[in-house]
């Protein structure tokens, strides 16, 4: 079955970011909130996105069509991408309501960022391999990654080759996880993020640029295995272990637990306030989005050489 409509349940800024990439690729979206404001909102959302989109070089024609009721959002869609808020019940709730008015054929996609598949499907019996876990990273209409997982192999399979369609790029989880595989890599560096700001090792800012100018930099380009396979030298990747591993375990080790006290968060807000140094949150993401877009076509331009 061919995706031709996409209809967006949750009209945010997961959503408007999912449907300015959809419609960036001829896909035609119908976007529903039960919230009248976010409907208001929503194609104003877009715009910003899809101007980004364009220095990409994805200028497609999806049309875009807001409605009132969840029923109208999803009667006619090929995929559903659903963005509601972290919270098991709401989403239970809408994915009756949207088994009840979809097609059949339909996959339900659901960007939750914390909810296994098991949780998500409680209750849904016979249909709950209609279901899909499709994580995003945001914004996702810049953030390549999408995290898969799914009982349906065909469904998932589909799914995937849809988003890497839209330019994504896929994982498929071979079994589900909480926090499935990105958000559980990035909350072990941010707790220890935390834990040197803790026991004042380091301040807030010193933390994000050792982040950025070491390891994450490398980390960007090649991944944590594939950069300790590197490491290795001449030896590879069975080198570093068997040379460095001891080492490895010896810091895995000192890393520490750290609680999110009172003390603890007003430190880390007071660090992260004077690193933005007056820079406003809209200020911070238009910086942050200049440089994807600007590490984007870097990668596009090496993939082109290969």
């Amino acid at each position: 079955m061919d995706i031709k409509t996409v209809a967006i349940v949750g009209g945010g800024l997961i959503g408007a970011s999912w449907a300015a990439l959809f419609t960036a690729n001829d896909i035609d979206v119908i976007a529903w909130d039960p919230d009248a404001t976010a409907r208001a909102l929503f194609r104003e959302r877009m715009k910003a996105a899809r101007k980004q989109l364009a220095q990409l070089g994805r200028r497609g024609k999806g049309k875009v069509k807001v409605v009132a009721r969840l029923k109208a959002a999803v009667a006619d869609a090929d995929l559903i991408q659903e963005n509601a808020p972290e919270k098991l019940e709401l989403k239970h709730k809408l994915f009756a309501e949207i088994l009840a008015a979809a097609k059949p054929q339909a996959t339900i996609a659901s960007s939750t960022s914390s909810f296994a598949w098991s949780q998500l499907t409680e209750g849904m019996k016979d249909a709950a391999s209609r279901l899909i876990v499709s994580h995003p990273f945001n914004p996702p209409h810049l953030v390549p990654l999408v995290e898969l997982y799914g009982t349906d192999a065909d469904r998932v399979a589909q799914a995937g080759a849809f988003y890497e369609a839209m330019g994504k790029v896929t994982i498929r989880m071979k079994r589900e996880a909480p926090g499935h595989v990105a958000n559980r890599l990035a909350s072990a560096l941010y707790r220890e993020a935390v834990h040197i700001v803790a026991e004042g090792i380091a301040g807030v800012a010193d933390v994000d640029k050792a982040l950025v100018e070491g390891p994450g930099l490398r980390w960007s380009i090649q991944g944590a295995h594939m950069t300790y396979h590197l490491g290795g030298g001449d030896g590879g990747y069975r080198h570093y272990l068997d040379h460095l591993g001891p080492s490895q375990e010896k810091r895995w080790a000192a890393l520490g637990q750290p609680s999110l006290t009172s003390e603890v968060k007003d430190r880390l807000v007071r660090g992260v306030d004077e690193e933005a140094a007056g820079r406003s949150i809209a200020e911070l993401s238009a910086e942050r989005d200049t440089m994807l877009i600007e590490t984007l076509k870097l990668r596009a331009k090496q993939r082109r050489q290969r």
